[in-house]
């Protein structure tokens, strides 16, 4: 196993130019500079959560640069909106893969999304790094998942409640894949453990009226709510919830999609008590979060918060950019086949590249939201769980596989 800190890679490619060991100039790559694309959704519904995710790639890409770049290339980033759009994703990474001709793109938050751009990135050889935790039942060689996959988050969170005594559950979530295939998981996991599902609704995203949700909720009494609403839905729910007299002492709601940079716009007061599962928080204690967060506050403010998606998203720079340096090129099969095991010390704690199945080993943590917006982590896995996202490992998963 081979490992990494983050800056290491790029002082090896600063050192690598020095000596004259650059990878030879190819598609977006000049003696100076590689170009990468970014694209995030920087309007419409999920503009909430992924301006910032934005932010942290921004931050990777600086950090790399001074360092010494990527086999001595400045890495040139190309910005693009995806404008809560799985139509406009796909069009705007064809036209970075085709037009700008970068080496690698990093972006998307919903599996609508990604599941848009996969045949784009997959017809032209491209590489996408797919910062979010998903649904699982997906890989592709032109995909790096970088965020967790369903053994390392929604099986963990199930446990977790399980484990509280909470055998009654109700679920709410946005009208696409990840909430739909999602819960098909969670209705598998409980019919194998005895958890009663009290009911499902669905809302489109964006959706902001909730009292019918919120009402039905209040007659079935769960012990919980499982959550997979994304977006500034997010908002108008906890806030509606709130209203009809719930709150977390009465029903906790985990979420798996509400992180430190949600929690501000729905309001700590509001969340007080709920629960998230990810594999990370901004107060995960280890010395590669101390840097992270404190370069990040220092690039956009103390105020600003950093987030689960948005230390994956910084993961993947430096995760590409380490195995551009082992592969000394800029190829998408080289970077591929030069990741295979890489392991890097980031924020959340130890990270390794599975080549199998494209995604990363990673420890799974539940957090509880403070009244001052923190998210204090109440149970993890131990150490990295070995990425399964089709869950060949569970039997009660058999009959949902494709």
């Amino acid at each position: 196993m081979r490992r990494r800190t983050f800056l290491a890679a790029a002082l090896a490619g600063a050192g690598a130019a020095l000596a004259g060991g650059c990878a030879p100039s190819g598609p977006g790559v000049t003696a100076d500079t590689v170009r990468v694309g970014m694209l995030h959704s920087l309007s419409g519904t999920m503009a909430i959560s992924e301006v910032t995710v934005r932010d942290a790639v921004l931050l990777a890409v600086e950090r790399v640069n001074a360092a010494g770049g990527v086999l001595g290339r400045r890495i040139e980033p190309v910005v693009e909106d995806g404008a809560s759009d799985e139509v406009t994703f796909a069009d705007k990474a064809r036209k970075l893969l085709m037009s700008d001709r970068v080496a690698a793109v990093f972006g998307g938050w919903t599996s609508a999304s990604r599941k848009a751009m996969l045949p784009v990135f997959e017809a032209e050889d491209g590489l996408l790094f797919y910062p979010v935790q998903y649904e699982g039942m997906e890989s592709s060689p032109n995909i790096v998942y970088t965020g967790a996959t369903t053994n390392q988050q929604i099986v963990p969170a199930l446990d977790h409640l399980r484990d509280q005594g909470h055998t009654r559950i109700h679920l709410v979530g946005s009208d696409y894949v990840f909430p739909r295939t999602a819960n098909r998981v969670i209705a598998a996991y409980a019919k194998a453990h005895g958890i009663e599902i009290t009911g499902t609704d669905y809302t489109p995203l964006g959706h902001t009226e909730y009292t019918t949700v919120t009402a039905k909720i209040a007659r079935a009494r769960p012990d919980a709510v499982f959550n997979t609403l994304n977006g500034d839905s997010n908002v108008a729910f906890f806030k509606q919830l709130r209203s009809s007299g719930i709150t977390a002492d009465d029903m906790p709601v985990l979420s798996v999609s509400v992180a430190e940079e949600e929690v501000g716009g729905i309001g700590p007061e509001i969340l007080d008590g709920h629960l998230v599962a990810w594999n990370y928080f901004q107060t995960t204690d280890t010395p590669e979060n101390r840097d992270f967060v404190a370069a990040f506050q220092d690039e956009y403010g103390a105020r600003r918060v950093t987030s689960d998606p948005m230390q994956s998203a910084y993961n993947a720079v430096h995760l590409w950019a380490a195995a551009a340096e082992a592969a000394g090129d800029f190829d998408t099969g080289a970077v591929r086949e030069a990741a295979a095991g890489l392991t890097i010390d980031a924020p959340e704690g130890p990270i390794t590249f599975d080549a199998e199945s494209q995604h990363l080993a990673k420890t799974a943590r539940i957090g509880r939201i403070g009244g001052d917006g923190s998210i204090t982590e109440v149970a993890d896995s131990g150490g990295p769980i070995t990425p399964d996202p089709y869950l060949s490992g569970y039997d009660w998963a058999a009959p949902i596989r494709p």
